[in-house]
């Protein structure tokens, strides 16, 4: 089988590449062109465009790049029609890979989109444009089989959520070979304020505050891959028990009695290493009003949305203060019968998202399987 591949983001590069391996050793047959980054082409794909020639973020600078993303989607299909493929696999990245998928599907290719756009959360339109131009829809979250069914009459197939083998493998290696953090006596409070600079720069000062309060624990920021080091410096030099790592929030992770998390992917990854969280979110009064109003789901941070109950605390705008993360952060660091209940929701959370196996071999399973009923 060949394989036209497209994600357009870091996240997507890694769960595809782990998709790749699994349909080539499921098929050793399987050929593969794509869209990704270098976790990807290690995985044995050809790559044809880098992901980070493709990452435009925010209204503003989509509409200043308008003439390099219609030239990419030019070219992206006329590179499809050359290399003719037996599928095109579309991960995430909804605004480029549904206008892909629109364009395949009436060319007469089989569409399979791996890791749905949340649609459930805004741009509900979407989804009858999907049913007419998606094949085959895998979806990583549970409650997203019946959200699909039940609102849209559309069977679509629950497969596992893929962040599960990442960290279990992240886990594995870390048995045999540590990753050292900066040596300290103290216990860790890790703090994930976020990537861009405007969240990390309404959300860290609140969060550094905590410090002060907690004088035992050594408070360590995990700083984003795309800002410099600079920029964290100004903001952390009031605080003498904070310091700060680039590209080791996992092994942070590790060894963290509890941390203060951004709202994201982030806070999944938080609950899969067993860490008790708060979850935060303080961005400015405009932007939350307006996405109080376009944003139709009960909570922000996805253990509770797949939860579907509050399992961790959420302190948003107005409530993300330094008053309530000191009382919340106490908890989590002294209350045994709260942090027994979220041992115990954090198993039943990992249990779901593995789905009686792992999301890549399961997709891949998937895709041969409809693939094969179709030839």
């Amino acid at each position: 089988m060949r394989y036209y591949v497209i994600a357009g983001e870091a996240s997507g590069d890694l769960h595809g590449s782990n998709l790749l391996k699994e349909l080539y050793q499921q098929d050793a047959r399987s050929e593969f062109r794509c869209w990704g980054g270098d976790m990807m082409k290690a995985a044995g794909a050809e790559l044809v465009k880098h992901y980070r020639e493709l990452a435009f973020m925010g209204f503003v600078e989509v509409l200043l790049n308008l003439r390099t993303i219609f030239k990419n989607l030019a070219f992206c299909k006329k590179d499809i029609t050359e290399y003719q493929p037996d599928a095109i696999i579309l991960i995430d990245y909804p605004g480029f890979n549904l206008r892909i998928a629109e364009w395949a599907k009436k060319q007469g290719y089989r569409i399979i989109y791996y890791i749905s756009p949340q649609v459930w959360a805004w741009k509900e339109n979407r989804v009858k444009k999907m049913k007419q131009c998606i094949d085959r829809m895998l979806v990583i979250l549970p409650f997203e089989k019946d959200y699909y069914k039940n609102k849209w009459n559309w069977e679509v197939e629950y497969v596992g959520h893929p962040l599960v083998e990442v960290v279990n493998g992240f886990l594995a290696n870390q048995l045999s070979s540590p990753e050292q953090l900066t040596e300290s006596t103290k216990k860790t409070i890790a703090l994930l304020p976020g990537s861009r600079k405007q969240e990390i720069l309404k959300k860290l000062p609140v969060m550094l505050e905590l410090s002060r309060f907690f004088p035992d624990y050594q408070f360590i920021v995990a700083k984003a891959p795309g800002q410099d080091d600079v920029f964290y410096q100004s903001m952390l030099a009031p605080y003498q028990n904070v310091g700060a790592v680039a590209n080791q929030t996992y092994a942070l992770l590790t060894r963290s009695s509890a941390a203060l998390v951004t709202s994201g992917t982030a806070t999944l990854e938080t609950a899969l290493f067993g860490v008790p969280e708060v979850v935060c979110y303080k961005g400015s009064a405009i932007s939350y009003e307006i996405a109080k109003r376009i944003i139709s789901i009960k909570y922000i941070s996805l253990v509770n949305l797949i939860m579907d109950k509050p399992v961790v605390k959420e302190l948003i705008q107005n409530e993300m203060t330094v008053d309530n993360l000191r009382k919340e952060l106490d908890l989590l660091l002294n209350d045994e019968a709260k942090k027994n209940q979220l041992k115990e929701d954090y198993y039943r959370l990992k249990d779901l998202l593995s789905k009686g196996g792992m999301a890549s071999a399961n997709a891949a399973k998937s895709i041969l399987a409809y693939l094969s009923s179709v030839s």
